[in-house]
């Protein structure tokens, strides 16, 4: 069952929220699939295409409006969204709506020591972010938050990390400071540390051979930090140094927080990347850290509670100490 979440942006300036699916009362989606008894052709393919992309069609209706003879099915849901939310077919051009896995996050195992839920990464992180900056009480230093999207395709666009809205908004403060100029600004940036909250791929026992058990991260022992992630080694990898190694351990230690170090599977096999690279451009200290996954990018995915509970505690450690 999906969901469907975004916004219509109308022509007037006005914007409308849509919600399908959450409520207990609300219609779900799906997309469909072949049964299997037709399926021999689709078997032989290889896995990344069993189910292509432009195969990923949303069944959204069936009941034709009456009186129409052409597209009544379409007729009839354009119908309902325009009776429900003021919306017609030419608005979707300026619409942003996603299609998500339906239900609330819910307690996995029969200890409920776990979450399963989907989108986990990185929701997971951002929620622990948060909760941490805003639990924050003592800094001698001044703290942020970046919340930032497309991190899957490359951090591009206004709202990626690849923009310069980060250091746009750094240039600003400092100029209502009165004390901006173009050297202070980078000398800021380089001065700066940074902990690049992203999930961790958790130790699964099902794929043991994907795996470097001395080298992954395993549910329940705490927020996970990389120290370099990349593909088939380090390509395309931000590589913290040792010395800002040694001050995360110092934090983590004094303010008894849970932690481990790991790489993202076997070195070899293949690998992934964060936004911690970009960062790092500026010259500051930056390191990947945050909370193991079990079954990442699946439609729902596990975390341990423990694991979110260290990941809140460290990230407030760092905001506090580092």
């Amino acid at each position: 069952p999906l969901a469907l979440h975004g916004t219509v942006a109308k022509k007037d300036g006005s914007t409308i929220d849509i919600n399908i699916g959450e409520d207990e009362n609300d219609p779900v989606f799906c997309v469909t699939d072949l049964l299997i008894h037709l399926a021999q052709e689709q078997m032989e393919k290889k896995g990344a295409r069993v189910v292509e992309g432009e195969d990923l069609n949303i069944l959204i209706g069936n009941a034709p409006l009456a009186g129409e003879e052409k597209e009544a099915v379409k007729a009839n849901v354009l119908k309902l969204l325009n009776e429900k939310y003021g919306i017609d077919e030419e608005d979707f051009v300026s619409a942003e709506i996603e299609a998500v896995p339906a239900g609330k996050a819910r307690e996995a195992g029969i200890d409920r020591s776990m979450i399963i839920s989907y989108g986990q990464d990185d929701r997971v992180c951002a929620y622990t972010s948060l909760k941490a900056m805003l639990d924050v009480t003592d800094s001698e230093k001044t703290a942020c938050l970046l919340l930032v999207d497309k991190e899957e395709i490359g951090s591009v666009g206004a709202t990626g990390m690849q923009s310069r809205f980060f250091e746009n908004t750094v240039a600003e403060l400092m100029d209502l400071a009165g004390v901006y100029t173009e050297l202070d600004l980078r000398r800021a940036l380089r001065n700066s540390r940074m902990l690049s909250s992203d999930v961790s791929s958790a130790y699964d026992p099902a794929y043991a051979a994907a795996f470097e058990k001395n080298n992954a991260a395993y549910l329940s022992h705490g927020l996970v930090f990389n120290k370099f992630t990349g593909a088939r080694g380090k390509s395309g990898s931000n590589d913290a140094n040792a010395e800002y190694m040694a001050v995360l351990r110092n934090i983590m230690d004094s303010s008894n927080v849970r932690y481990q170090t790991a790489e993202l599977g076997r070195v070899d096999l293949g690998g992934g990347g964060t936004i911690a690279y970009i960062l790092a451009l500026y010259g500051m200290e930056v390191i990947d850290s945050g909370v193991a996954v079990l079954s990442m990018h699946a439609p729902w995915e596990v975390t341990s509670k423990a694991d979110v509970y260290e990941a809140a505690k460290g990230y407030r450690a760092f905001l506090e100490k580092a």
